[in-house]
């Protein structure tokens, strides 16, 4: 039998992620959807619906996976293609899984991490993936603020219902990210030791000062890894940057899919909002961001569907294709690591009892007298 050690390493990933989450999550989506389902809901309303525009939902399926795909891509192109695409794939699922049942803030990094050193990705190699997959992601904000900015002069990107409160809040959203999204890119790409003493002076506030021993080793890390990402040449952060851009615009694209597929509607106007949407989610404290970004897609895309019956279930089909989906998959994949963790817990013990029981017979034969 193995050691005890042995097999808790098996059950290692329960520390990156928690149950009580899981259906703290599931909770607050289910209970939002049921919310907005009943306020829109009417008897005869479904008899508009057209058939017709109903493989847009196949579309949206579609454009899901691929956005998976590109996620794997980014993954395994971060990593020099050490690990081949399935195993990108598990990457990409178990990332997703983990973000749809952590908060929004912390996403699924730490899992991610975690699942690549399960793919012999060794740990300061995958802690480097993390850390450019989440430049390449600032870059992507910083080009689609200013986009987001101009496109609001022309049309009404945040919705006339949500008021000057809402306008404020997604302006002091743009300013954090823009504002983030500069700091670290200037902190990796050309003075990390700064980035440093930023970071150092922060956790010295009372809030954070509690964490202040625990955030050196990481910032010696951060260090680390700025160096490494300055050498390398400027067509792999072109590349990345591709990858990374692809996936989210698969994401953004996903919501706009969904309302097409029951209703016409203005396409550019409902892409641009929710790619504001999809930023405002960032933000989102609450377990893959449920309950929230099921009020995000009633406040942004609401308005622009002309029957509102439709606007309960063109969510859930959207939290569907999206989230409830990637539940499933996401601990099939975990299983997949624990499974393989077992086996190869056995193997090293099988291969340390046969290298033992060699040495045994060795010792016995070197005691038999000539």
């Amino acid at each position: 039998m193995p050691s005890t050690n042995n097999i808790s390493k098996a059950g290692g990933h329960r520390k990156y992620f928690s149950y009580k989450y899981l259906f703290i999550s599931l909770f607050l989506s289910i209970s939002s959807l049921a919310v907005v389902l009943y306020l829109t809901y009417t008897p005869d309303g479904f008899q508009h619906l057209k058939p017709k525009r109903l493989p847009g939902l196949f579309i949206a399926l579609f454009v899901a996976i691929l956005k998976v795909w590109f996620t794997a891509a980014k993954i395994r192109f971060l990593a020099d293609r050490q690990i081949g695409w399935w195993a990108s794939v598990r990457v990409a699922l178990a990332w997703d899984f983990a973000s749809a049942i952590t908060p929004s803030t912390i996403g699924g990094a730490p899992l991610g991490t975690y699942v690549m050193t399960r793919e012999n990705i060794p740990l300061g190699k995958s802690s480097a993936i993390v850390l450019y997959g989440l430049l390449l992601d600032q870059f992507f904000y910083m080009i689609a603020i200013p986009v987001l900015l101009i496109s609001a002069i022309y049309i009404d990107v945040v919705p006339d219902n949500v008021g000057w409160v809402g306008e404020g809040v997604m302006l002091l959203i743009y300013a954090l990210l823009m504002g983030y999204g500069f700091l670290l890119g200037y902190g990796l790409l050309k003075d990390p030791e700064s980035l440093k003493k930023v970071v150092r002076f922060l956790f010295t506030l009372p809030i954070l000062n509690r964490m202040k021993d625990d955030i050196e080793p990481e910032l010696d890390n951060l260090v680390s890894k700025s160096h490494e990402l300055r050498k390398k040449p400027n067509s792999f952060i072109l590349k990345g940057f591709f990858l990374s851009t692809m996936a989210w615009l698969c994401k953004v694209w996903l919501p706009t899919i969904v309302v097409l597929s029951f209703l016409p509607a203005d396409e550019l106007l409902s892409f641009m909002r929710s790619l504001a949407m999809m930023l405002a989610s960032l933000f989102m404290p609450t377990p893959g961001g449920s309950g929230g970004v099921e009020g995000l897609f009633a406040v942004f895309q609401g308005p622009l569907m002309e029957r509102q019956v439709f606007l309960g279930i063109a969510i859930f089909m959207w939290r569907l294709i999206t989230y409830y989906l990637s539940i499933p998959a996401g601990m099939f994949v975990m299983s997949w690591y624990v499974n393989k963790s077992v086996i190869d817990s056995y193997s090293t013990l099988a291969e340390r009892e046969k290298t033992d029981s060699r040495k045994v017979e060795k010792d016995e034969i070197t005691r038999i007298p000539d």
